[in-house]
């Protein structure tokens, strides 16, 4: 006999209720839930101190000025700045002058660069070849105290042009600045003027090695609105301020020695006397035409006189032997340049 369907879902019924009958036990054991804590702000944690105090700022100044350069950069050949012209303290212009920047001055403020243990170089001025900080950053340090004095037309110079820097030339810590000194100012130009170097060892020369002249007396190295940076306007106003006995006016000039004293001589050096070019009579015959003259080049037994006694002025065949006024003559017979 079947049973109904809804005897069949009692059954199920009653199985379920005593599943959770026998699960009950169990749960009783379990706690409740703890009640949640009233809302607090959360505080962070303290952030742990800093190793090392924040560096300055970039421009910021030593407190101490020179003296805490000093506490590190004590060499002799620094110090030695004490005793040039840049450290007098009584001298107002100078950055050692009461008020003054001194070492910063020419260097940017160093206050980073001493915090840090000179290791941070930010906002300061290195000088030399290998600095990072350009030439005109370098030369703007010099020229912001030299500008109307040695170096109003700098800018436009040749040196500028080939960036050569200030300190590429003067040593500012030195007791006494190669370049300033008559007799070590030629090794410093030479080092870059290799040519002209060359031309000063040849016999005939200026007496630049011997120290009695420097390349200054006839060259401004900062800056000239002449050829070649002259001290004058021209070579020729540039020599004759030693050489006066050539300036003239003469009554009888000889053209190539009024137009520029380098058509005949070599200012730096030559292997001929007196500088010259080339030894007359080649010389000379550059522009005078040698035929049919004495000056033609001739054996002993083919020179112009009586019988085996030549002429003695013309003796060698040299033009001034005759024309010894060949810078210009002022008497009345001298137009050929003999009296």
């Amino acid at each position: 006999m079947r049973r109904p369907l809804r005897s069949g879902a009692a059954m199920l019924l009653a199985g379920a209720t005593l599943a959770l009958a026998g699960a009950a036990p169990a749960l009783a054991h379990v706690d409740p839930p703890a009640p949640a804590p009233p809302s607090t702000p959360v505080t962070a944690p303290p952030a742990p101190a800093a190793a090392t105090t924040a560096l300055p700022r970039v421009g910021t100044y030593s407190a101490a000025g020179a003296d805490t350069c000093l506490g590190c950069h004590d060499a002799p050949a620094l110090t030695a700045i004490f005793r040039t012209k840049h450290a007098r303290p009584n001298d107002p212009r100078g950055p050692f002058g009461h008020g003054g920047l001194q070492c910063e001055a020419c260097h940017g403020p160093g206050g980073r660069h001493a915090a840090s243990g000179g290791t941070d170089m930010a906002g300061m001025v290195q000088f030399g070849h290998d600095a990072p900080a350009s030439h005109r950053r370098q030369d703007a340090m010099c020229l912001g105290c030299h500008q109307t004095d040695v170096a109003q037309q700098w800018g436009s110079g040749p040196h500028a042009g080939a960036q050569v820097a200030c300190t590429d030339c003067h040593s500012l810590h030195a007791i006494k600045d190669p370049v300033q000194a008559r007799a070590t100012q030629v090794e410093v130009c030479a080092g870059c003027h290799q040519a002209q170097r060359v031309d000063l060892l040849k016999p005939s020369h200026h007496p630049l090695r011997e120290g009695k002249m420097a390349c200054t007396a006839c060259h401004a190295p900062h800056g000239s609105s002449a050829p070649a940076q002259l001290v004058k306007n021209t070579v020729t106003e540039t020599c004759t301020g030693c050489h006066a006995e050539y300036r003239g006016p003469f009554l009888w000039e000889h053209q190539p020695v009024a137009e520029d004293c380098s058509n005949c001589h070599d200012a730096h050096g030559s292997v001929q006397p007196s500088l010259l070019k080339a030894r007359a009579p080649f010389l000379c015959q550059q522009c005078h035409e040698g035929a049919g003259h004495p000056s033609v080049a001739a054996t002993p037994a083919g020179l112009a006189g009586a019988g085996a006694a030549p002429s003695v002025y013309l003796v060698a065949g040299s033009c001034t032997n005759c024309h010894s006024q060949v810078h210009g003559s002022n008497h009345p017979s001298g137009r050929a340049l003999m009296r």
